[in-house]
Order: C-alpha cells, then sequence, then structure tokens
C-alpha cells in the first residue's frame, strides 16, 4: 500500500495535464527532493531515511555541498523496482 501512496504524492506533485513537460517528466516535480520528502512519501521518520542511504538499501541520493537531495527520476526508478521485486517474489 505504501508503493500507492507515492505514487499519489509523486503525482501530487505534477502540472495540469495542459503542460506538455508532465508527459515527459512522467508526473514528477521540477524540483530535487529533501529528505523530508521522501520521509512523507514513503510514510517513515527521517531518521529511516539516513539509515536507508547509510545502508545503500534506499533510493538513491546525492549531496549538493552539505545537504542530501534526491532526483524524482530516481525515486520513481527506486520505487518500480521495488514493486518488480515484490511481484517476482509473489
Amino acid at each position: 500500500m505504501r508503493t500507492q501512496h507515492v505514487e499519489d504524492v509523486l503525482s501530487a506533485h505534477a502540472q495540469p495535464d495542459t503542460d506538455p513537460r508532465t508527459t515527459l517528466r512522467g508526473g514528477l516535480p521540477d524540483r530535487y527532493l529533501t529528505p523530508d520528502d521522501i520521509a512523507e512519501m514513503f510514510e517513515v521518520p527521517k531518521e529511516t531515511v539516513y539509515q536507508w542511504r547509510k545502508k545503500r538499501i534506499g533510493p538513491p541520493g546525492f549531496r549538493i555541498g552539505k545537504h542530501l537531495r534526491y532526483d524524482p527520476a530516481d525515486v520513481r526508478t527506486y520505487v518500480t523496482s521495488r514493486k518488480n521485486t515484490d511481484t517476482e517474489a509473489a
């Protein structure tokens, strides 16, 4: 169920359907995501997001100076890979 929530959050950041960029971005926001955004999307504490990064098991992030950011396309890829893994395991 959390995967659906993530999809809903990503879609909520999308521009109206009249914006042709929406199709190209697949409903992703026009900005890099913060750890707070990731925690909200996956409904987990922010500390969990940092633990995922430390253990290299969550969506890939990168640093801009001292700030951690996530590319929305990488988050989408991560969610898709998790969905595929869960489907194959079932």
